[in-house]
């Protein structure tokens, strides 16, 4: 009662404390106090007479301020009672007489929250107006569950057949960018063989996305917020259902497990301290973690990130945090591709990235263009300076480009690195593909370009087409370019070289939803999955170009777990299969080619995915779990372990990664290193094996028929384990166990 007395209080006699000192004066307004923590924002004005090319002001509140976060400022002594803020850049340093700046930040108290006063140039304080607060601690609706939909969606628009051929032969290309290298020694560089280093030496991008301040889509009839799409980074900690789970925590679990790098997502709004989306009254994080706006949890992120030595790549997702994954391009429109999905509540026909040529369904505008997106690359690639920290490794600069040609992708591309380039020399540009066709949701919807993508067997997802990038490079150093495709499996998006056409001929040209109602069963073939990488993207490692994939993953238990109408679909094929057979598959050919990537999502509240982290919720049984997150899923930290332990490594050549065995059988899955030297047999045992003799093997071998596998390294130990109860013998040295 105490402390609710105190707070009432301050909010209802709160004063703006104002200071007078030499050119430039202060003004601190209180923007949000709750229970534990406090938001400010603060002004600088030049009273003059004058110029003024830089300032610094002195808070002093009395108490350690505990500052967690800060933008638009450069902070010292943020623990100390009497922290230090100085303009962050020129352009918030130089004011001329009468012009005036602001900067935010946000902190801890222990209950009991006085306002701070300006002090700076030995001048008296004199104090101005009083102001209310608003003072809402968090949202306290009781709503369980949002359901969140997927940030990554695969295409659905159809690849359909083109007639056009392929243009630019992928295995042919032999140019490379124009510039070899940047002439710098940054911090983040790529070697001769397309290796990240990272001051010099070799770098292993152990990493996951952890998203949430892209913006989520929010259900129809959510109580507090219908439709909105709150910028917010999940914490596995809200506040119906309060776990004490901290971001620290979350730090320290992945740290242990060898992660070293995080993807995060963000919008252009993200960026904005004063966009409603991003403040706290519609987040759903509980107050000991809230983080409010969404520009201050950024930041705060990057600085914990660093704090924990984990670098970070800022990844702009989309135009609008209401347009969100299905962009495609900075000035997406509808409509979108997705609008004919049946029984779905977050389609954004309402909302539009472009100033013009908008249909009538449009009642959002939040115009983006590429000034403002370039601006934006601008200032994400300047927060190692304007936050002092050296952990930003680069700027993924347009998620899932897919409604590009490569040529018009390329050129913004390139002027893309110029922004970087021109405030930081240690960061690197990481480059995303296209899809199979372009210009759906440019404002001529009647007009849609194909692509080439190479075999017309292979439709690429959303992010993946590379395949004229080897012969038609960006003009950009490449010891600054990482190429980021992005790639899943059937639970995002089943794609037709996922159907088992020999079995079922009348499958052909069917995918996804077409093919469930026709009955079509699923077949994971890695063989010919390779083939389909390769040409996308996988040929650029042979050129000595970085590769970073940056999103993939997926649902390991589908299509259970899957929204009810994906359930009902697919309720013909075996739940807890597919999906694990194709992401192991995808881990094994991204070992042999020495691919790295971002695991599609750390976090677990994505709809078509799920996470790294295991989920309470349930779509049939456990709603209110949304949001609440369990122990890391065993099959992924398995595949990811893999991938991580394979470290800095050269590529193996595509004529021996992809000559694996155009095996029939539906889960057969080659080892990580062994796909050319292992072989499967119909027989109940036997089968002839290669041997193999690279140390440091681990093998998935989910097979219905006999698998053998030999080496001539030490075996220091095996595992087996039983799937579906299926009877398994293993023999070692020739005994049977």
């Amino acid at each position: 009662m105490k402390m609710f007395f105190k707070l009432g209080m301050l909010l209802a006699s709160m004063l703006l404390a104002g200071q007078a000192f030499g050119a430039y004066s202060c003004t601190v307004t209180p923007v949000n106090v709750w229970g534990s923590g406090y938001q400010l924002d603060v002004t600088v004005t030049n009273n003059g007479p004058g110029s003024i090319s830089g300032w610094t002001i002195e808070l002093d509140f009395g108490e350690p301020a505990n500052v967690s976060g800060s933008w638009n400022v450069t902070l010292s002594g943020g623990n100390t009672s009497t922290p230090n803020f100085s303009n962050c850049c020129s352009w918030n340093g130089n004011l001329a007489q009468g012009q005036s700046t602001s900067f935010g930040f946000q902190g801890a108290h222990d209950g009991s929250f006085n306002l701070p006063t300006c002090t700076g140039d030995d001048t008296s304080s004199s104090s101005s107006s009083s102001s209310s607060s608003s003072s809402s601690s968090s949202s306290s609706s009781s709503s369980s569950s949002s359901s969140s939909s997927s940030s990554s969606s695969s295409s659905s628009s159809s690849s359909s057949s083109s007639s056009s051929s392929s243009s630019s032969s992928s295995s042919s290309s032999s140019s490379s960018s124009s510039t070899s290298t940047s002439g710098g020694s940054g911090r983040f560089r790529v070697d001769a063989n397309g290796n990240i280093t990272k001051n010099g030496q070799p770098y292993s991008a152990n990493c996951a996305n952890w998203f949430g301040l892209e913006g989520r889509h929010e259900p129809s009839d959510d109580p507090d917020n219908p439709s909105g799409a709150p910028m917010e980074l999940y914490v596995g900690n809200v506040f119906w259902n309060p776990t004490g789970r901290t971001i620290q925590q979350t730090f320290d679990e992945i740290t242990a497990q060898g992660l070293n790098m995080l993807r995060i997502p963000l919008a252009p709004q993200t960026l904005d301290p004063n966009d409603p989306q991003g403040q706290a009254s519609v987040m759903k994080n509980h107050e000991s973690v809230l983080i409010s706006p969404a520009r201050a949890a950024l930041e705060d992120i990057i600085l914990q990130a660093d704090a924990n030595n984990v670098d970070v790549l800022l990844d702009i997702h989309s135009c609008s945090n209401y347009v969100g994954w299905r962009a495609g391009r900075i000035d997406a429109r509808p409509p979108y591709v997705d609008n004919t999905r049946e029984d779905y509540d977050f389609l954004r026909e309402d909302s539009s990235c472009s100033a013009s040529g908008n249909p009538s369904t449009v009642t959002r505008v939040q115009a983006y263009n590429q000034a403002a997106w370039l601006a934006d690359i601008t200032e994400l690639a300047n927060f190692e300076n304007t936050l002092g920290v050296d952990n930003i490794i680069g700027i993924d600069i347009f998620n899932e480009p897919w409604d590009y040609t490569w040529e018009d992708w390329k050129t913004l591309s390139e002027a893309a690195y110029q922004a970087i380039a021109s405030v930081s020399d240690n960061q690197l540009i990481f480059i995303q593909g296209i899809s199979g066709s372009a210009n759906n949701q440019d404002g001529t919807p009647d007009t849609i370009t194909e692509v080439p993508h190479g075999s017309e067997e292979f439709n690429p997802n959303w992010g993946e087409n590379l395949f004229e990038a080897g012969g038609n490079p960006p003009n950009i150093p490449k010891d600054r370019l990482v190429y980021s495709p992005h790639t899943y499996g059937p639970s995002v998006f089943v794609q037709g070289h996922h159907l088992d056409i020999a079995s079922q001929p009348e499958c052909a040209d069917l995918e996804d939803l077409e093919a469930a109602a026709a009955g079509c069963d699923i077949l994971i073939d890695p063989a010919l999955l390779r083939q389909g990488w390769e040409e996308h993207f996988g040929y650029l490692r042979d050129e000595g170009y970085a590769i970073v994939v940056g999103e993939f993953g997926g649902n390991w238990a589908w299509p259970d777990k899957a929204t009810g109408p994906i359930q009902a679909a697919w309720s013909h094929v075996q739940a807890g299969v597919y999906d694990g057979q194709w992401q192991t598959a995808l881990v094994d050919y991204m070992v042999d080619r020495g691919i790295h990537g971002c695991y599609w999502g750390m976090n677990p509240e994505s709809g078509d995915t799920g996470g790294w982290y295991g989920h309470a919720y349930d779509p049939d049984s456990n709603t209110g779990g949304w949001g609440t997150w369990q122990a890391f899923e065993a099959p992924k930290t398995a595949i990811l372990q893999q991938l991580w332990n394979s470290g800095p490594s050269s590529s193996t050549s595509s004529s021996s990664s992809s000559s694996s065995s155009s095996s029939s059988s539906s889960s057969s899955s080659s080892s990580s290193s062994s796909s050319s030297s292992s072989s499967s047999s119909s027989s109940s045992g036997g089968g002839s094996c290669s041997d193999i003799k690279s140390g440091g093997q681990s093998g998935n071998f989910n097979t219905t028929n006999a698998y053998c596998f030999r080496t001539q390294d030490a075996v220091n130990g095996w595992g087996v384990s039983n799937f579906q109860g299926r009877s398994i013998s293993v023999t070692v040295n020739g005994s049977g166990t």
